[in-house]
């Protein structure tokens, strides 16, 4: 079995650029190379917020304690779940955690990838 990668390769790419290299690599236009970003942020900025230090300490509480729902990462964390779901939520899109749901319907946060590469140019 193949161990994955804790590794995020990501980019940063404008929305217009994304749709029309997403475009290239479905019309066989592009190949992405080995290693290339798989993710993508629009802008710096969106990067910084969803990788800020408060979240980076999220990533970290839930990689150590290992909580069985948000409302037990609440407590461990005194962040409001309305305020943990929608983060969490975006740290999913961009493969970051799973929100993994449970038989008694909790979501349980699991932490996908804890490393961050980003490649950009100008």
């Amino acid at each position: 079995m193949r161990k994955e990668r804790k590794t995020l390769v990501a980019g940063i790419m404008p929305l217009d650029d994304y749709i029309a290299r997403t475009v290239a690599i479905a019309k066989g236009e592009d190949i992405p190379k080995k290693g290339s970003p798989k993710v993508f942020f629009e802008s710096v900025q969106t990067m910084a917020q969803v990788l800020s230090s408060e979240n980076r300490e999220l990533l970290r509480i839930i990689q150590d304690r290992r909580p069985k729902s948000i409302k037990e990462l609440e407590a461990a964390t005194g962040r409001k779940s309305s305020n943990l779901s929608r983060t969490l939520k975006t740290m999913a899109k961009y493969g970051i955690v799973d929100l993994v749901k449970q038989e008694d319907r909790t979501i349980k946060p699991v932490v996908k990838k804890t490393n961050f590469r980003v490649e950009f140019s100008i």
